[in-house]
């Protein structure tokens, strides 16, 4: 019966041309008619590299030797950084003395801090020392910075170089990162201020809490890192 509603109301909307507004407007009376619900969205949980194609992912990057790309695919893993907010990283961001970088305009339009570790800050500093004239953290041959496309096929070359199975992308280092500070024994609410992620019920935490205060136990856990 409910099939065969929406193949009724399927064939209206054709024969009227009815605009967005009105189709939802009809869909939300039907499914109030017919007790009808939308289903729960899935939560999957992220999949994981094994630590063997994790170590082979930056052996290759190491072994093809490309400078930029051995600090920006770090960095990338280090800090569990959205692609879009890495590629968007200015020079002027980074702050080598205090460990941190700044994240202008992240994920729902917030400004946040995320750390990387001290073992990195002569790397990163090396680096900047190379690019002298850049706006931007990353920036191509032709001046301007990586899109978070660009970002994604570099990604993806060195996963073929190094023949990994498993399918690869720049968030999953993102997950990788968080499931491996949160098994270093990190907090959640320590986690969710790395990370960026939004959470109401996190809320109360925050105010007493900051990037300090979670700092030590970050650098603690990433010394443990083998990559």
């Amino acid at each position: 019966m409910k099939a065969a509603l929406v193949s009724q109301l399927s064939r209206l909307i054709r024969r009227y041309r009815l605009d967005y507004s009105a189709f939802e407007a009809i869909c939300k009376a039907a499914r109030k008619g017919t007790g009808l619900r939308r289903p729960a969205r899935a939560h999957r949980l992220p999949r994981m590299l094994p630590e063997e194609s994790l170590a082979r992912f930056y052996d290759a990057v190491d072994r093809l030797g490309n400078p930029q790309h051995q600090i920006m695919l770090r960095l990338m893993f280090y800090t569990a950084v959205r692609v879009s907010e890495l590629a968007g990283i200015r020079v002027e961001d980074v702050d080598l003395a205090a460990g941190k970088i700044f994240i202008e305009r992240g994920k729902g339009d917030k400004d946040r801090y995320i750390l990387f570790p001290e073992s990195f800050r002569i790397a990163l500093q090396l680096y900047l020392s190379t690019v002298p004239d850049n706006q931007y953290l990353f920036e191509s041959r032709h001046r301007r910075p990586y899109s978070p496309r660009r970002i994604q096929q570099i990604v993806q070359h060195y996963a073929e170089a190094a023949e990994i199975p498993e399918r690869v992308h720049p968030h999953l280092f993102r997950h990788q990162m968080l499931t491996w500070l949160t098994a270093q024994g990190l907090p959640d609410s320590a986690i969710q201020l790395i990370s960026g992620h939004a959470s109401k019920k996190s809320l109360e935490v925050y105010q007493h809490l900051s990037l300090a205060n979670v700092e030590p136990g970050y650098q603690k856990a990433v010394r443990q890192l083998e990559i």
